[in-house]
């Protein structure tokens, strides 16, 4: 039971950690257009999310798939780009419109970059036997997925806020933290190491 908590508080730390608000502002630039109400869809964009990022964790542990690690670092900022610009986008338009099994699917494979991200670190601190991996990645998983519902739930709460407290329109709270996660993220993408 220890060692779940170990790798679980990995996870847990990989995604609530300061230094690596990558994570984060890719879930604020997801979840933005959403409410307490989309609750079950915001659910299953971070769960496809977190299992996009097991499956590139486990191809990658598993020695699968090899990226450049410079690749990866530059394809983050990317997805978060992406992500912010659909939602400035379609700011105002009907949730009901925009097809859930696109983004789902878009989300899912974002997951998967993200997760290269985090491969390199993690095979350092995984045991030596193959049959010894697959727990602790799952618990890791567990780790990322409880720390993405509790940035999510944050979200929603200071979106519920500026919505009913500053009377921004859900149109105009979503344009203003688009191109807030665009202006962190465009910075990333010129100082990435893949232009030197």
């Amino acid at each position: 039971m220890q060692e779940f908590w170990v790798y679980f508080n990995i996870g847990l730390k990989h995604v609530l950690d300061i230094n690596g608000y990558d994570h984060v502002l890719f879930l604020i630039a997801l979840c933005v257009p959403y409410a307490f109400k989309d609750w079950k869809r915001v659910l299953l964009l971070v769960t496809l999310f977190t299992v996009g990022h097991t499956i590139s964790l486990i191809l990658s542990v598993y020695g699968v798939i090899q990226v450049k690690a410079s690749l990866i670092e530059f394809l983050i900022p990317i997805t978060i780009l992406i992500t912010a610009l659909f939602h400035l986008f379609t700011a105002g338009k009907s949730s009901k419109k925009e097809s859930i099994s696109f983004v789902a699917s878009v989300t899912l494979f974002f997951g998967i970059i993200h997760g290269l991200g985090f491969s390199n670190y993690f095979k350092s601190i995984l045991p030596g036997s193959s049959s010894d991996k697959l727990l602790p990645l799952l618990e890791f998983a567990l780790g990322i997925e409880a720390a993405q519902i509790i940035v999510v739930i944050i979200v929603l709460i200071i979106s519920y806020m500026v919505q009913t407290v500053f009377r921004f329109s859900k149109r105009d709270w979503t344009l203003v933290a688009s191109a807030f996660v665009c202006g962190v993220v465009v910075p990333m993408i010129i100082e990435s190491e893949i232009w030197g």
